[in-house]
């Protein structure tokens, strides 16, 4: 992984790092360590989420792994071609993205999924080294209000410069398209807030606009 914009040894959150030791000495199999990017390397669809869960990232390596938040976002991934397998288990699995790479706003494990604004800021110079490795007229796919903001902070725009909406599109500075989505979190899929229908407007959209 490009050691610009990932580093497995990074300590630079003492809170963060300190969680990562608590849970690590509670689940000795976890992985319990900052979760690198996955997927193509020259990809298009940049997705960028939260942050690793605790039973999910965080156990076994990989974004949106072995946790509910996974569930939708592989099944799209597979449905519109990005993917060559419908669900994400482990490392082990024979799991390939095309065109597609998933990465997180906070790289490690938050207590309560919750990043301070600080470590979200610390975390960011990872993001915005990735976003300067996409290839020209990329999507970038933001899943929830702190991955939208953080796209924004990486190239250095205001908050208030693009609302977040779901199924909104933004154009950035470096001719790359942002997309919101809510969060396919278990809370927003149970809530009805994100259904599958409404989530597969997104990837419409994404497909659109990477034609």
């Amino acid at each position: 992984m490009h050691a610009d914009y990932f580093d497995l040894n990074c300590q630079k959150c003492p809170r963060l790092a300190a969680f990562l030791s608590e849970v690590k000495e509670k689940n000795p199999t976890y992985h319990c360590e900052p979760v690198a990017p996955f997927g193509d390397e020259n990809a298009k669809l940049l997705i960028v989420g939260l942050a690793p869960g605790m039973h999910g990232a965080n156990a076994t390596g990989r974004p949106f792994t072995g946790d509910y938040a996974g569930i939708f976002l592989y099944e799209a991934l597979h449905e519109f071609g990005f993917s060559n397998r419908p669900t994400s288990e482990s490392l082990s699995d024979d799991l390939v993205l095309k065109n597609a790479r998933i990465t997180n706003a906070v790289k490690c494990l938050p207590p309560q999924n919750k990043p301070t604004g600080d470590e979200i800021n610390q975390c960011n110079s990872f993001l915005a080294a990735e976003l300067q490795t996409l290839p020209e007229k990329s999507v970038i796919l933001a899943l929830g209000l702190i991955a939208h903001q953080a796209v924004l902070k990486a190239y250095g725009l205001k908050i208030s410069s693009a609302k977040f909406a779901h199924n909104a599109k933004h154009d950035l500075p470096s001719g790359h398209t942002l997309i919101n989505s809510y969060h396919t979190s278990r809370y927003n899929v149970n809530t009805k807030r994100l259904t599958k229908e409404t989530f597969d407007t997104v990837f419409e959209t994404i497909i659109r606009k990477l034609k």
